[in-house]
């Protein structure tokens, strides 16, 4: 059976760290409400399974529920073999025909008993192989298995560089045949992506993300980088409001419609988020998981923000005095 999609009972998980931030909780939400948002774009429609839409991970009596970045694909001319040494296995598997992964954050797969720590490296996570529920924008459930998850992955490993630890947090979900049938890549209202960001983001780029699981007037955000003052694994993005529990894993993009990051993290003392570095992300992947070399699945619309009702750029209190203070990655869960 797969997960249901109903609020999580385990609030520990979603409360503390937005009351420290006097945010507002509104991201635990019922999945027509979530659906019925997504269609709501004015310029730029998208298919039934893609970015934004909601997965739901099985725990006791409900489930987590995250939210997709982008649509992946194995690299082009990958042979199977693996070509980096000190992996999990001698080779990668030649993916089948039609193979296609939904991106998430490694979060969201956490153990019931994780203790709200960032620290993928040592939290309680599920294992790879789980099932989980996707519910489509066209409002019927689908299903996916958990291909890679970077937290299982680097325990497996043994991995202690605190870069890793806490801002290598994806998760890939492979697809079922049904879902592959209707997934379609392009970002609703804003089209693309038009490609994978490899150079990462400076200090007043602007930036875009698809948040559809928060009450608020649109789901189209307008934001601005504070660039990666803690490494390259990590970007630190304000946006007015910034992503909160549910938003977890949703994709942004760069000024150019190139997919650059996912929602991981809480900033404090600020209300900037956490956003980790796909490009690296991947690569991790590749090296180390089993699905070997993978691509961003580019938009089948152009990248045309322009025409949306876009949220307002953070400026006064919403945007942090720079240079930034110390900063403490904190859960979105």
């Amino acid at each position: 059976m797969s997960p249901q999609f109903s609020r999580r009972p385990a609030r520990r998980r979603i409360a503390g760290i937005a009351a420290a931030a006097g945010l507002a909780i509104t991201a635990a939400l019922t999945a027509p409400v979530a659906a019925g948002t997504a269609t709501a774009a004015p310029a730029v429609q998208a298919g039934a399974i893609g970015p934004g839409v909601q997965i739901a991970t099985p725990v006791t009596g409900g489930a987590e529920l995250c939210t997709a970045n982008f649509l992946y694909t194995p690299a082009a001319g990958q042979d199977g073999n693996r070509d980096e040494p000190g992996g999990r296995g001698a080779e990668h598997q030649a993916a089948p025909a039609g193979v296609l992964y939904l991106g998430a954050a490694a979060h969201c797969m956490a153990g019931e008993d994780a203790m709200s720590s960032v620290d993928g490296c040592s939290e309680p996570v599920m294992p790879e192989g789980i099932e989980v529920g996707i519910r489509g924008r066209d409002g019927k459930n689908y299903t996916g298995r958990v291909a890679y998850n970077s937290w299982a992955v680097m325990q497996d490993r043994g991995e202690t560089d605190p870069q890793l630890c806490l801002y290598n947090d994806l998760s890939l979900i492979q697809l079922s045949p049904a879902a592959v049938a209707v997934a379609d890549p392009t970002v609703p209202g804003f089209g693309g992506p038009t490609g994978l960001d490899t150079d990462g983001t400076e200090q007043g780029e602007k930036v875009y993300s698809f948040q559809p699981n928060q009450l608020v007037a649109t789901p189209y955000k307008q934001g601005l980088s504070l660039g990666q003052p803690e490494g390259p694994r990590t970007h630190v993005v304000s946006t007015t409001p910034p992503g909160v529990p549910g938003d977890s894993g949703s994709g942004y993009l760069d000024a150019r419609g190139r997919a650059f990051g996912l929602l991981s993290s809480l900033m404090l003392p600020t209300n900037t988020n956490g956003v980790t570095d796909i490009a690296r992300a991947l690569a991790y992947a590749e090296r180390y998981g089993e699905v070997g070399a993978l691509e961003v699945v580019p938009g089948r619309v152009p990248f045309t923000p322009g025409v949306l009702p876009l949220t307002e750029l953070p400026g006064g209190p919403s945007l942090p005095a720079l240079p930034l203070p110390d900063l403490t990655p904190a859960p979105l869960r």
